[in-house]
């Protein structure tokens, strides 16, 4: 999966718990949590649709790597990458 397949994924969940965000606003570098406005409970639903989606598990010592689209894009990258090759 390409960084973009991801980037668009996590906007669309985004999209789908919060759907007044404006996502034309997303910037690599910002925090989503403050961009979108998401509270705690946001963000822990944007963590399991991830899961959902893409069979990622992410424990909580993890979350603050999902702050940002582009340390997210970055993480579920690198763990899509481990899936694959442990699923050999």
């Amino acid at each position: 999966m390409t960084d973009a397949e991801i980037r668009a994924i996590v906007l669309e969940l985004i999209g789908d718990i919060a759907p007044e965000a404006d996502l034309a606003l997303a910037r690599d570098q910002d925090d989503l949590r403050e961009i979108f406005d998401l509270d705690s409970m946001d963000f822990a639903n944007l963590v399991v649709a991830i899961h959902d989606r893409l069979g990622v598990n992410i424990p909580e010592a993890h979350y603050n790597r999902l702050f940002t689209l582009e340390h997210a894009i970055a993480y579920l990258h690198d763990a899509l990458m481990q899936q694959k090759r442990n699923d050999g």
